[in-house]
């Protein structure tokens, strides 16, 4: 079972914009090459860091409005909210290291 659960749309805020921990958004889609590369390093995050945040995906093809509203231009993309708010964002397929120094910040 994946670490990471599926966001929509519709559950985004719920999930992302009330939740009380920090969140990790993955922005993706199922033809994009990088979103695949990613995919393991976000679900280890995920693992690493349970309980301290929460960490989602968002399939753009089939969320599009949520992607819209964040401008979401080139995926993968993973952004960081916290108490509602966008307070980071990495974009690209970036290695694990990179993803966890960007959220230890926001811890």
């Amino acid at each position: 079972m994946s670490a990471a659960s599926a966001v929509t749309d519709a559950t985004f805020k719920d999930e992302v914009l009330e939740s009380d921990v920090p969140v990790l958004v993955d922005f993706w889609a199922p033809w994009c090459g990088p979103c695949r590369m990613v995919a393991p390093v976000v679900e280890e995050i995920a693992d690493q860091y349970m309980g301290q945040i929460k960490v989602v995906k968002v399939n753009t093809d089939e969320n599009p409005s949520v992607a819209n509203q964040y401008g979401i231009r080139s995926i993968p993309t993973l952004m960081i909210f916290k108490g509602g708010q966008r307070v980071d964002m990495v974009v690209g397929a970036v290695p694990k290291t990179t993803l966890a120094s960007t959220l230890e910040k926001h811890l």
